[in-house]
């Protein structure tokens, strides 16, 4: 039996496991064209990551001073969709590091699990384009829970999705992995440990999110976890 401290580790995808900034970056910069917004430069998407895709759209047109009802953001929003849907893994890929980690884990016989606000489809989808799928034993994403009582996505920031992943796994002690507050805040909510990704599009500084950890790398995962099993 491992010795390792955490029998399960819930993942988040963008930023975490996966680069998909350029992807993310082409499918907002061609919704920004069909509503006359300014591209926005791939390395500003980095800081619009993180609630799913609606709130990065959303974000890249608040911070170029545009305001949208309901009725004028929806179609700008299908459009995003539409065109992720048919290029989302065009230049996405794992970071450094990924591959071998995940091998070292279920070595381990460490259940893995992703929980991302993309919607479940998506995030599938790219992790079987990448050959990924087999590694996780469950894949929940923003949409994959349904709404609350008050119509919003029971996903990150709320413990929900990451009470699922243990529910899942069967796990005794989960430890959480990603690179925003929504990551944070989800892992506190849920009363897990959690570990800032670093190297990710992190909404603030690294060091500022409040993990527990703080990697930057992906490889540096293992010892990490280990050192907070052991305190």
């Amino acid at each position: 039996m491992s010795d390792f401290p955490f029998d399960a580790i819930g993942l988040d995808l963008d930023g975490t496991l996966l680069d998909t900034k350029a992807d993310l970056a082409a499918a907002v910069n061609h919704a920004l064209a069909e509503g006359g917004y300014r591209q926005v430069p791939p390395e500003k998407v980095e800081g619009l990551i993180g609630g799913g895709a609606k709130v990065m759209l959303a974000r890249a047109i608040e911070h170029q001073g545009g305001s949208l009802e309901r009725e004028d953001f929806r179609p700008l929003y299908k459009t995003l969709l539409r065109y992720y849907s048919e290029h989302n893994a065009v230049h996405t890929a794992p970071f450094p590091g990924v591959i071998e980690t995940l091998d070292a884990l279920a070595a381990k016989d460490v259940k893995l699990a992703v929980v991302t606000n993309k919607f479940e489809s998506f995030a599938a989808e790219i992790l079987d384009q990448l050959g990924l799928s087999d590694r996780f034993v469950t894949l929940i994403g923003g949409d994959s829970l349904g709404k609350d009582a008050e119509g919003n996505f029971r996903a990150k920031p709320a413990a929900d999705p990451i009470h699922a992943a243990i529910e899942r796994c069967a796990a005794i002690r989960l430890a959480f992995v990603g690179d925003s507050t929504y990551d944070v805040m989800a892992a506190r909510a849920a009363q897990v440990p959690v570990v800032a990704a670093g190297y990710g599009y992190c909404d603030r500084p690294a060091n500022e999110l409040g993990a527990d950890a703080v990697i930057d790398r992906f490889d540096a995962l293992i010892p990490a976890l280990e050192r907070l099993g052991s305190s």
